[in-house]
This record gives structure tokens, C-alpha cells and sequence, in this order.
């Protein structure tokens, strides 16, 4: 591999003067950005770092909504050769004060919303606090940055005396092995750790989409992920400024119906989702319509079974926006039923895996050539294995090593050792299997696999994954209490009650839900009990349920 063109910062100074006059990042429903106005408000914000003393590897830390000024302050982190440490916006303020100490960030780019909640006499290493909206100073500890601010467009102008040109753009030439980012995790199974990522990592991983998506300049998507998580980074952002693409940042929670209304406005090219979405609109919108009496005799008849399929097929798709060529599903488990609903239709989605550890990329199939119930095969510059003595037929831990693996855990020696053995190989946690063309499906976490009395391995993610298809099941956690199993449930209250169910009959509907469960299950997975749960569980922001929450729930 030449390595001379190993460099995401390079990825980027060519797209940026290749796209120049072209569109880049919108905040839906305001103002739009171009490749050149990018460039010139990347260029402004080095300024800012150079004149106020920060050095090339010092930590600056992001933490707000997504937004096209939060894509500039991260660009511009990463193109002056600074280690960028984004925090998501969700995170509590204790948890935000945390990161920002711990990484010893020197600067924070801060949200409006998210910095009516901070405190910066706890964050005493910051040497600055910038709102993210304007990029005005909400705090200053240093004369120079107070300095570089006020005095910007003079600069500017000074450095730049016969206007900004394509020809200025020279960003800081990065090494494969250099650190890029600091990004903390928030995981279902533990608590955050700063996972150090090296700039071959983010490079491999745009350059695997430049390579393989089916995006194109001038395309556009809607950004609806989290772009401090690195699965929305990558595959929303990232990948798409790197191609010059036009991105529009919802900046509002992406509820399913701001989320359909930007898709009938914007039409995007291209789909990048968790499957609690689609789940959501299958399950409540469509499967309902098809599984009424006539229609199930009428799915039956040859012709007009084709017939029903395209023309629902033909609904979903325009509810997208009609122009998608792809949705890609990740981080978290997709619903089986839902699954084979969308495949028997052949409606272009695929499900790829991942995880922050590897920026996050590691196995992925286009729609087309996608084996149902899988998680793609293993991409470029990675290698993927079971640790199994028969990893086409007995679980085992599923490890990867290439270039998309962490240099390790930010000042966590201990833990890297947990997970980075000798021979590079990252052990992921996850449990699968990998069938005879390399195709990887997941069966659970290492962590949440539980052991029944006689010793079979009971993966409660399968579980749930056939409990959340009964009536007015929402979401699901199967745990474990004195060796027996227990299924806490959160219902579709809304749902329920439109029918005319109270409290009672809602009990009564869950405990024949328990009894036909276990009628599809072996004697040793058995639901022993179900408690019902009068609120959503919490979760992560790429809408996985903490499970570590619930381990020790008492029912």
C-alpha cells in the first residue's frame, strides 16, 4: 500500500477545491454553506487556534447539536493537525465537565442548548469556550484568543491580502499512526472510555466508502445521526464532504415525522439509519395493512401477491424521498420479522457492523449481493475471524484487526489490554458466526450472554428480537433473576390504550405474549416472568437499550 496517500486531510483539500463552487452543509429549514465558504471558515478558525497558542496535537473539544458550523469546527480541528475529542450532546453535564477534564482539552466548541448546563469553573484546563452557532467567545483565559477574535477579520485579511483562493488550501499533512480523534463511548454493556483513533482509521474507512457507496458529487443526504458518534461521522459527514456531496443537518431530534418531512423535501441519494426507524414505520404502518384477513388470502393468489408487494414496495420508497439508491441499517440489532418483510418486497437495504473502535467500519455488503439476517462480510484493509473451533456452525467471539483497529483506550492502558491482544487482533465483544462466502451474523454480546441452570447458552438479544414482534410489545430486555429468566417490557402504551386496553387488560395481553413466546422456545429459554416497564429504557444515541442498566432490575 502506498502510504504517501494514506491521509484523510488530503481526502478533504481535494474535495474542498474540486467542489469549490458547489453546495456542502445545510441547517434544514436556514442558510447553506458552500465548499468555498467551508474552506474560508476552516481557514479562520486556524487562525484562531494559531494566535491563541494552541499547538498541533493539543485536544479541542465539540460538543453540541449536529449543525454545518459543528462539521466546520470538527474540519478544522483535524486540518490544523489538533486531536479532536467530539462529545455527544445528549451526555449529561457531569459526564460533558468529565470528558472535557480527562482528555485535558484545551478548547471547547460548545452548542447553545448544551451550554445553558455547563459549568466552566469545573473545567479548569480550558483555556477557551467558543459557542459553536457564531463561533463568539463564551469564555477566554488567554489575552491571545481574546485577541484573535477580536481582530479576525484583520487578520484574515493580513494573511490573506487579495482574497481567499483555491490555491491557499494546504491543510497539516497527517501520518497514518497519528492520532485524529479522541471519541468516548457510551455502550450498552459499560460506562464511556476515549477510544484514541489514528488518522489511517478515518482515512481507511472514507476510503472504503469513496470506493464501494454509490454516492456521487452533488448528491444530497439528510444527516439525522449523531456526528459525535463515529457511525454518523463517517457514512453522514464525513465520506460525503470527501465526495462533495450536500449535506442537510436537521438540527432538531430527528422525530419520524421531522425525519419523513426532510426526506419528501430534500429526496436524499443516499440513507444511513438505525433500525428503530424503519422498524417503527413497518411494524405500525404497513405490517398492520397487510396482515388483515383479505389481505392474507389475497397474498396467496400468484400475481397479484407480486402486485401488492411492488406497490408497497413502491410506498416505503417514496416515503424516503423515492431517489435513495441505498439504506444502510447499523448500530443496533435489526427486527427479524421487519427483516423479512423488507427482503421479500426487495427494498434496497443492507446492514453493515461496527463499533467506535474501528471508526467504525467492519464488515459491510451492498443491498444487492446482501445475505438476509447477516452483517455483510469483512472490508478492505480489514481481517475478520471467530474464535471458534467450528466457526461456521459454534459461536465465538467475532475479533478483526486492519487498518480501521484504535491505537487504544486514552490513558486506559488496562483496558486496551482487555480488548488489543499481542497480534493486534481486536476482540469485539460480539458473538457470531461466519458462513462459508464470509458472510458475518451476529448472535449477542459476549457480555449479555447468559447461562441457564444446565449450562446452554441462552443469547437474549434473539429473544427479544421475537418477544418485540408481539402485540403491543415496544421494546424488550430479557435478564436473568435466581437462575430464571425475565422479560422486562416497555409497551406501546399509545397503542394499547387506543384499543381500549387499561392497565389490567394490558397484563393480561403481556402474560399470553409470555405463554406464546415459550412456545417457540427450548425447554432451557424459557420466560419465567415479564415486568412491565412504565417508561422507554434508556439508551444510547445510536438508540441501542443500556442493557448494564437493567441487569440488576428486580421484578
Amino acid at each position: 500500500m502506498d502510504e504517501s496517500i494514506i491521509s484523510f486531510n488530503k481526502l478533504l483539500e481535494e474535495s474542498i477545491k474540486k467542489n469549490w463552487d458547489l453546495d456542502a452543509l445545510t441547517d434544514y429549514k436556514s442558510t447553506t454553506l458552500q465548499y468555498k465558504d467551508v474552506a474560508r471558515k476552516i481557514e479562520k478558525i486556524h487562525i484562531i487556534l494559531e494566535e491563541s497558542g494552541v499547538q498541533k496535537g493539543d485536544k479541542v473539544a465539540i460538543c453540541g447539536r449536529n449543525s454545518s458550523h459543528w462539521g466546520v469546527a470538527f474540519l478544522s480541528v483535524l486540518t490544523y493537525g489538533a486531536v479532536a475529542v467530539p462529545i455527544l450532546h445528549e451526555f449529561k453535564a457531569d459526564n460533558i465537565h468529565s470528558i472535557v477534564n480527562h482528555s485535558e482539552a484545551k478548547m471547547l466548541f460548545v452548542g447553545d442548548v448544551v451550554w445553558e448546563n455547563l459549568n466552566e469553573a469545573v473545567m479548569p484546563m480550558l483555556e477557551g469556550i467558543i459557542l459553536i452557532n457564531d463561533f463568539s467567545i463564551l469564555v477566554s483565559r488567554n489575552k491571545k484568543l481574546d485577541y484573535a477574535r477580536e481582530h479576525l477579520n484583520e487578520l484574515f485579511g493580513k494573511k490573506y491580502p487579495k482574497n481567499f483562493r483555491i490555491e491557499h488550501i494546504s491543510y497539516y499533512k497527517d501520518s497514518p499512526e497519528e492520532l485524529a480523534l479522541i471519541n468516548y463511548t457510551s455502550g450498552t454493556t459499560s460506562y464511556s472510555k476515549g477510544v484514541m483513533l489514528p488518522f489511517r482509521a478515518i482515512w481507511s474507512n472514507v476510503q472504503f466508502a469513496l470506493d464501494h457507496l454509490p454516492l456521487s458529487s452533488g448528491n444530497v443526504v439528510v444527516s439525522m445521526l449523531p456526528m459525535a458518534h463515529m457511525y454518523g461521522m463517517a457514512f453522514e459527514f464525513l465520506y460525503e464532504v470527501c465526495n462533495g456531496c450536500h449535506i442537510y443537518f436537521l438540527t432538531r431530534m430527528p422525530t419520524p415525522k421531522i425525519v419523513f418531512q426532510a426526506f419528501a423535501e430534500i429526496k436524499p441519494h443516499f440513507i444511513v439509519a438505525v433500525p428503530l426507524i424503519i422498524e417503527k414505520i413497518i411494524k405500525k404502518s404497513i405490517l398492520p395493512y397487510l396482515q388483515t384477513p383479505q389481505m392474507k388470502i389475497l397474498l396467496k393468489v400468484p400475481i397479484i401477491n407480486d402486485k401488492i408487494k411492488t406497490a408497497v414496495r413502491e410506498k416505503i420508497v417514496n416515503a424516503f424521498g423515492g431517489r435513495f439508491c441505498e439504506l444502510i441499517l447499523g448500530g443496533a440489532p435489526f427486527n427479524r420479522e421487519v427483516e423479512n418483510f423488507l427482503h421479500s418486497i426487495h427494498f434496497p437495504y443492507t446492514v453493515g457492523y461496527g463499533m467506535t473502535e474501528c471508526a467504525p467500519l467492519i464488515s459491510y455488503a451492498p443491498w444487492d449481493t446482501f445475505a438476509k439476517y447477516s452483517c455483510g462480510r469483512c472490508i478492505d484493509r480489514m481481517e475478520l475471524k471467530i474464535l471458534s473451533s467450528d466457526p461456521y456452525n459454534t459461536v465465538g467471539e467475532v475479533v478483526c484487526r486492519g487498518a480501521n483497529v484504535m491505537l487504544g483506550y486514552y490513558k486506559r492502558e488496562d483496558a486496551t489490554k482487555e480488548v488489543l491482544d499481542e497480534n493486534g487482533w481486536l476482540h469485539t465483544g460480539d458473538l457470531g458466526l461466519i458462513d462459508t462466502d464470509g458472510n458475518l451474523y451476529l448472535k449477542g454480546r459476549s457480555k449479555t450472554m447468559l447461562l441457564s441452570s444446565n449450562g446452554q447458552n441462552i443469547y437474549p438479544e434473539e429473544i427479544e428480537d421475537k418477544l418485540n414482534t408481539l402485540p403491543y410489545v415496544s421494546e424488550s430486555v430479557i435478564v436473568q433473576q435466581n437462575s430464571k429468566l425475565v422479560a422486562l417490557i416497555y409497551p406501546d402504551f399509545e397503542d394499547a390504550f387506543a384499543h381500549g386496553l387499561d392497565n389490567t387488560g394490558l397484563e393480561k395481553i403481556m402474560e399470553e405474549n409470555r405463554i406464546q413466546l415459550n412456545a417457540t422456545l427450548p425447554n432451557y429459554s424459557q420466560i419465567n416472568k415479564i415486568k412491565i416497564y412504565p417508561e422507554e429504557f434508556e439508551k444510547t444515541p445510536k438508540r441501542s437499550i443500556k442493557r448494564f442498566l437493567y441487569q440488576e432490575a428486580k421484578g
